[in-house]
Formats: structure tokens, C-alpha cells, sequence
């Protein structure tokens, strides 16, 4: 008996886990259907979502880059899985890329104005803040 089950271990398929699973959703998240948005079977179809994403992407240049990451967002599922749909992806890469260069760049620029102030920028500082306009146009009063 032991020798007729040797000889099956061999032709087992070394992929199937024999063993009992102690947790079933593993295998229920692994089986199942990846949708393109957040909102799984609710959300868009793939047709649409490659025009929303192509969509989200545009207007993010036209000066509303946070609309990159609300494409991000909405299409974490493209990002999650690499090989799903690639034309969706295509944009939604992009925004990923184009929401963390905009969001490098203006952290840079805050922390250069924050930090640096004064000290960094000498005589030059009183012409770039804001907060002293109406003293220059005479409008406090105060004169």
C-alpha cells in the first residue's frame, strides 16, 4: 500500500494545495472578477472607463491636476493588478505620475516659502508675499 501511494506523489499536480484551507477568502478574493473602478460590479463599463480615464487625465492638465488623483482613485483596481486593462492603465499610470510630480513640486515651493522665507530671498520677499498688499496700495488706513 505504502508503495502505490509513492508512486502517486509523483503525478500530483505540485499547483493543487491538498490541504485544508483555514481561510476560505483567500481563495474567494483570488477567484474573483477585477473590475476597472472602486465600485466593482456598480461601477462603469470598460468602455466607459477608458473614457473617463482618458477624460480624468486631460482635464488634469488644464490646471486641475487633482483630478489625476481622483483617477487614481476611482481606477485603483487598473493599478493594483498590472496585466488588466491596458488601455485604461495607460491613463491611469500617467495620472499616478503626473499627480506625484505636481504634488513634489508644490510641496517644494510651499517649503520653500515656509522655511525659507525672509532669509532666503532678502529685499525680494516683500514684493512675492501677499499679506502686505493693502499696506503698498494704501487701503489699510494706516498711513
Amino acid at each position: 500500500m505504502e508503495e502505490a501511494s509513492r508512486s502517486d506523489e509523483p503525478n500530483r499536480n505540485p499547483n493543487i494545495d491538498r490541504s485544508s484551507n483555514p481561510n476560505p477568502l483567500s481563495s474567494i478574493i483570488s477567484s474573483a472578477h477585477v473590475w476597472p473602478t472602486i465600485d466593482g460590479p456598480l461601477g462603469l463599463t470598460e468602455e466607459a472607463s477608458v473614457d473617463y480615464a482618458r477624460r480624468f487625465y486631460k482635464f488634469g492638465f488644464a490646471l486641475l491636476p487633482w483630478l489625476w488623483a481622483v483617477n487614481c482613485f476611482y481606477f485603483w483596481p487598473v493599478l493594483r493588478h498590472s496585466r488588466a486593462f491596458p488601455q485604461i492603465r495607460n491613463y491611469v499610470v500617467r495620472s499616478a505620475v503626473g499627480f506625484s510630480v505636481f504634488t513634489s513640486l508644490l510641496l517644494a515651493w510651499a517649503l520653500t516659502f515656509s522655511l525659507g522665507g525672509e532669509q532666503l530671498f532678502g529685499p525680494v520677499w516683500d514684493k512675492l508675499v501677499m499679506y502686505n498688499v493693502a499696506d503698498r496700495l494704501g487701503l489699510s488706513g494706516l498711513a
